[in-house]
């Protein structure tokens, strides 16, 4: 029976019947087990030191059936804490105490799983491909004649195996616990679904991850799985601290955690007496939050969606590691798909109650923060390399000789579409569709302090950004097309100096203190500080300042790729001359 099972799992994916094999052996699956057991037992039994034989309870205490009692009360009054009343034996709650104490283990179990699951299994996935790729094993797995789907799908399912061994062998343990204290089937089942869908998001990016940084060899795993363990951290904190705050980048950044929804489907993981903040969430001034059906289905579409672009990104590089992780059009779609959501989020009634200047503002900042790390991202991936324009000049030159010379009315398409053709005008088309958000934010939101907000001002402020992120991306693209073996890191070094030599400079001379002066960080890659203070004729001067340098930079690069164009060819056919 046994053979049978295995080989139809050989028949439905050949790759996750390889990973079992490599992986189900007897003494790794008893050490799974036996870990998972213990730690089991460890838990059950670190509960029992709270024991009412084990301890005694004040009368004021949570299990006392006497703390509300008149007694209790006055004695109370007559001191804050007195330390010699204690609870009788005969008065303890012990229904109560035994309702917590499976409480406490269902719950110390739901965080266990969340860390085990995503921090283990993110290691195990970039260790695995890391050393696929140290023996040369990858790309006969990529010359198989599997499909992409089948050879990922077989990794997802295969590579974590042990650690899906040890945490299914606390499942029974995890349901028997909430069963006990009376939690919701609903609310379990709604907690394993989003588990499952926060796993394979991060399980998916930990894949891309891998094949992306090749170049970092053995410290893959560390840094992958590090980056992960940071993440949850930061989310628990987040997680246990209340904040009303519904109404931004940051709660959209905060549905990518596995924590704010356990909070909210199990309101006493933090203790918060209040309930959790996402009762008050709402998406498209829809009140998700007031349904637990609702608030799972946001969390699973939002999941959905960036699994799916994962996917994409995953199955395009998987077979040619060297050619970009998504193409242009599939970066309008992930760009449109970004302003979805958050339009979704800011564009809601909580964003206009309690409005005011300050909040608006630092609401308008966020965004851009995002736009800015999202599109340093995507300006890395769609940059091609000298060698990709060198190639596209040359079929340009060749190929439309018979049109209207080098410019010919095709170029608009290649410059949309095409793969090796510079990355400009993808880039500003993405920047554009990405500051939508902001202004409509900067048009429409309305709030009791908004009014006094200088929203021509903002809207300059969101023109300059976009120059500003324009004149990045040139410089990246120049770079990029050096013949210098390293122009991967000199761009690098060249954006990242941009970035931040001049908020350092500015801060350490200390610009900014006063109103007089602030209109500096115009020219710095935090504009923001100086739109606040400025004058709307500085920051029209400067947008137009921006805007003369980002023309010479971008005449300077058509001149460039002219001339590679011209030196391809001539080297070509020279070649087929002799």
């Amino acid at each position: 029976m046994m053979y049978k099972f295995i080989d139809r799992i050989g028949d439905w994916n050949p790759q996750l019947l390889r990973e079992f094999k490599g992986r189900l052996k007897v003494f790794p699956v008893a050490i799974a087990i036996g870990t998972s057991l213990i730690g089991q037992l460890v838990l059950f039994l670190s509960q029992f030191s709270q024991l009412p034989d084990k301890r005694t309870y004040q009368i004021y205490d949570t299990y006392c059936k006497l703390r509300l009692s008149d007694a209790a009360k006055q004695i109370q009054a007559a001191s804050s804490i007195d330390h010699t009343m204690l609870c009788p034996p005969d008065q303890i709650d012990l229904d109560l105490w035994w309702h917590d104490h499976y409480e406490n283990m269902f719950l110390s179990l739901s965080v266990i799983f969340i860390f085990t699951l995503l921090v283990g299994g993110t290691f195990t996935l970039i260790n695995n491909l890391a050393q696929e790729e140290r023996r040369g094993t990858l790309n006969f797995i990529r010359l198989s004649p599997q499909s992409e789907t089948s050879i990922l799908l077989g990794k997802l399912l295969g590579v974590p195996i042990l650690i899906y061994i040890i945490t299914l062998t606390a499942v029974p343990l995890h349901l028997w616990a909430g069963s006990s204290a009376d939690i919701a089937r609903s609310s379990i089942l709604g907690f394993y679904a989003i588990l499952t869908a926060c796993c394979i998001f991060f399980y998916t990016a930990a894949l891309l991850f891998a094949l992306a940084s090749g170049w970092l060899s053995g410290f893959q795993p560390w840094l992958g799985s590090g980056a992960v363990l940071l993440f949850l951290i930061i989310a628990f904190r987040i997680g246990s601290s209340y904040t009303s705050d519904l109404g931004d980048t940051i709660s959209w950044l905060r549905t990518f955690s596995p924590f704010d929804i356990t909070n909210y489907l199990f309101p006493n993981l933090f203790r918060m007496h209040s309930g959790s903040p996402l009762k008050e969430l709402q998406f498209f001034n829809l009140p998700i939050g007031k349904s637990v059906i609702g608030l799972v289905c946001l969390h699973l579409l939002n999941y959905a969606l960036w699994i799916y672009w994962i996917w994409q990104a995953l199955k395009r590089s998987f077979r040619n590691p060297n050619v970009s992780l998504v193409s242009k059009k599939q970066s309008y779609f992930i760009v449109a798909s970004f302003v979805f959501m958050l339009f979704g989020f800011c564009l809601s009634n909580n964003v206009s109650l309690s409005m005011y200047e300050f909040d608006f503002h630092e609401k308008i900042q966020q965004l851009y923060l995002l736009n800015t790390i999202i599109f340093l991202g995507l300006m890395a991936i769609l940059s091609p390399h000298r060698q990709a324009i060198q190639d596209w000049a040359r079929y340009r030159r060749e190929g439309v000789s018979h049109s209207k010379g080098f410019w010919n009315k095709y170029l608009w398409s290649d410059l949309l579409w095409g793969e090796k053709s510079p990355a400009i005008l993808a880039i500003a088309i993405n920047l554009v569709m990405a500051a939508t958000t902001s202004v409509v934010l900067l048009l429409f939101v309305n709030g009791p302090g908004v009014s006094n907000f200088n929203r021509s001002q903002g809207l300059l402020g969101v023109a300059l950004s976009i120059c500003l992120m324009m004149i990045y991306a040139t410089i990246a693209q120049i770079m990029l097309m050096m013949k210098t073996p390293k122009r991967t890191f000199w761009a690098i070094g060249t954006i990242g100096a941009a970035i931040l030599l001049p908020p350092i400079i500015l801060s350490m001379l200390r610009i900014g203190v006063s109103h007089h002066n602030t209109y500096l960080w115009l020219f710095s890659s935090w504009p923001w500080y100086g739109v606040q203070n400025s004058a709307t004729t500085t920051i029209f001067m400067t947008c137009l300042g921006e805007l003369s340098i980002l023309a010479l930079l971008n005449i300077h690069l058509v001149k460039q790729v002219k001339l590679m164009g011209e030196s391809a060819t001539k080297t070509l056919l020279s070649k087929s001359g002799r």
